[in-house]
């Protein structure tokens, strides 16, 4: 198994969206990459049920907590409603092509301002899930940068994003810099559209 300088700076839960991350989805290699990690199972992969799934997630948190945690589309959503219902301690957080609440019709139960945790989001300019306006507005809402991963669609397999090594890298600068310094993100990744 491959191992970090980062692996003692405690969990990370994986937060799949929508058919959940197959076997050559980022996400799931990143979980043959971590020591400790834990990975969220949802009942129903095909349906997006907020309350369901953001229980699940809350469920995985009070088992790990403080965790990192790593979701990609509506496992975002998920994530942040079950932060926000919870109030689970978590030592990060890193949002990869959230959907868009509003085509789930759920904008009004997801929190209305800062998440109050470390993090950073990062968007794509032609993610079909989430124009990058939307993601402007929703990083604002939830007080967390965006960062630009330029014309990378979903950044998921359908658009090229194997192993993903610039979110890879990411997540390894969130864990060292966030755990060592106990800054914010906002001082170490700059925004970039």
């Amino acid at each position: 198994m491959h191992t970090n300088s980062f692996d003692a700076l405690g969990p990370v839960v994986i937060v799949p969206g929508l058919r959940d991350s197959g076997a050559g989805h980022w996400q799931t290699l990143w979980q043959q990459r971590l020591p400790e990690v834990v990975r969220v199972q949802q009942e129903r992969w095909d349906v997006a049920d907020l309350e369901r799934w953001s229980e699940r997630v809350a469920d995985v948190l009070q088992r790990t907590s403080p965790a990192w945690i790593v979701a990609h589309s509506f496992g975002c959503l998920a994530s942040v409603r079950a932060l926000a219902e919870t109030g689970a301690s978590v030592r990060g957080l890193l949002l990869v092509a959230p959907a868009d609440p509003e085509k789930f019709h759920i904008a009004e139960v997801l929190p209305a301002g800062p998440l109050g945790v470390n993090g950073l989001m990062v968007g794509s300019l032609t993610d079909p899930w989430l124009s990058w306006r939307k993601a402007e507005q929703w990083a604002r809402r939830w007080s967390l940068p965006l960062l630009c991963a330029g014309a990378a669609g979903h950044i998921n397999v359908d658009s090229g994003h194997g192993h993903w090594p610039e979110g890879w890298n990411l997540l390894q600068r969130l864990r060292t810099r966030g755990h060592a310094r106990g800054r914010a993100v906002q001082q170490l990744i700059p925004v970039a559209v």
